[in-house]
């Protein structure tokens, strides 16, 4: 299973970006789909994440702002940042729990900068 990841880039304060994550390989269904990010100096974090059933979980900074959500035909999950911030400034990761012939296991994508010019 591979996660590829996209969307990241320069955004001014106040701008939008989205970033788009699509799983490929074998795949059985995909239980929870998410976005962590890590800021130079700082340890990784949870931004959103949402589950197989559409509920959602944001990080409270973020809450307002961003938004999560998926596409289980495409096995793609996006996330829309509007209103950034120079502090959202960090390497964005797709994170996936997917269910395969393995078994459940945990999945992370390359990471796409995001980057917020005051």
């Amino acid at each position: 299973v591979q996660l590829q990841a996209c969307g990241g880039g320069l955004a001014q304060a106040g701008g939008s970006l989205r970033l788009s994550c699509a799983a490929s390989g074998s795949i059985f269904r995909i239980n929870v789909m998410g976005w962590y990010r890590q800021a130079p100096g700082k340890q990784r974090e949870s931004v959103a994440a949402t589950a197989s059933g559409g509920s959602t979980v944001y990080k409270d900074s973020v809450k307002g702002r961003f938004t999560i959500s998926r596409d289980n035909a495409k096995n793609t999950v996006y996330l829309q940042m509007n209103s950034l911030k120079p502090e959202d400034t960090a390497v964005y990761y797709c994170n996936a729990v997917v269910l395969s012939v393995d078994g459940a296991k945990n999945y992370w994508g390359k990471g796409t900068l995001v980057t917020v010019s005051s």
